[in-house]
């Protein structure tokens, strides 16, 4: 705050009188006044916006309480819904994405918990997987397969199909290798049975610019795979045994859930991880037929109503957790936290 002292511009030695003494008393006593009144009103706007963000701070964390036990009476009332349903119908499970490629998102376990909702209504006829996925993971892939198959051993009166769309391919038509009928568009991308591991060499880029890479391991292979070091032939093999192991493991899952089906005589290049059509998939086997999630209900299953039963997470808390992540919840609990 800044005062302005107003003086008169001519002043002599007789204005120090009785008169100036009381005038100079009067402008204290005004300035003093202008002082505590100023200070009351900034004390008073700071308690207002320290309330204001109090509320403020109440208000968000009763909103994300009320919206996770909305969210949760939400997901018991859909799963009840879904057990209740009594009319026949046709169970679908969306599997999108790349297979592992959300750390929000466990895609096995969406998998596991739509496919037992459905195995728990007597009134599911058959269970559909929509799959539209490049692929991903062969780890996650590989979990997915077997617990499928795991689940179809012991509900063997409800077939699971799987109608590919766009895309299903590499780890995709991995799990899909489990149903015991893949159906897909014409137009669809299927295949891709094949592993890949891929990287860059800058070793020669370096040399041309001088610089040298100082890099310490313990362990002869501890560096395998930096951009920056020669990669020597023994490290090449062992990156060449790790695909080679994985392709088989890939192969044999394929076969498994195939069997006969596959056209491996016809097609020498069947897992030589290219992309088939789905007019070339049906001829190779990897397919059974043309379909959608449509026509698979309504000729194949003769229960043309679909229900969806892939398990959503409503909860605000879970948004939260998978659109701002760990770190900046921290810092708005943080911001939230000053205000108090």
């Amino acid at each position: 705050m800044t005062y302005r002292i107003r003086r008169s511009e001519q002043e002599s030695p007789t204005s120090f009188s009785s008169t100036s003494s009381i005038d100079d008393d009067k402008w204290a006593k005004a300035t003093l006044r202008d002082v505590l009144f100023e200070a009351y009103h900034e004390q008073k706007r700071a308690r207002f916006w320290r309330n204001f963000w109090r509320f403020m701070a109440l208000l968000v964390f009763f909103t994300i309480m009320a919206a996770s036990f909305k969210g949760n009476n939400t997901n018991s009332k859909n799963t009840k819904q879904l057990l209740t349903n009594k009319s026949a119908h046709t169970a679908v499970i969306n599997l999108s994405g790349e297979i592992g490629g959300d750390p929000y998102l466990d895609q096995v376990n969406m998998l596991r918990e739509g496919m037992k909702n459905a195995y728990k209504n007597k009134n599911v006829k058959a269970i559909i997987i929509r799959a539209n996925s490049p692929g991903g993971s062969p780890v996650v892939s590989n979990v997915a397969f077997s617990e499928i198959m795991r689940l179809k051993a012991m509900h063997k009166n409800v077939p699971v199909y799987v109608v590919a769309e766009d895309m299903c391919a590499s780890g995709c038509y991995y799990i899909a290798a489990a149903a015991d009928k893949i159906f897909a568009d014409p137009s669809s991308l299927i295949g891709s049975i094949g592993v890949i591991g891929s990287g860059f060499d800058a070793t020669e880029l370096m040399e041309k610019l001088g610089v040298k890479r100082r890099v310490r391991i313990a362990g002869n292979n501890k560096g395998m795979g930096d951009p920056f070091t020669v990669e020597t032939p023994e490290q090449q093999a062992i990156w060449q045994q790790m695909l080679t192991q994985i392709h088989t493991e890939f192969i044999n899952a394929v076969r498994k859930g195939r069997g006969a089906r596959l056209q491996e005589k016809h097609y020498p290049d069947l897992y030589s991880g290219r992309i088939f059509t789905g007019i070339e998939a049906k001829k190779a086997g990897l397919i059974d037929d043309f379909g959608n999630i449509y026509s698979v209900a309504r000729d194949v299953v003769k229960a043309p109503e679909l229900v969806d039963y892939t398990p959503e997470d409503d909860d605000l808390v879970t948004f939260l957790n998978r659109r701002f992540g760990t770190e900046i919840r921290q810092v708005i609990e943080q911001k939230l936290h000053r205000f108090w």
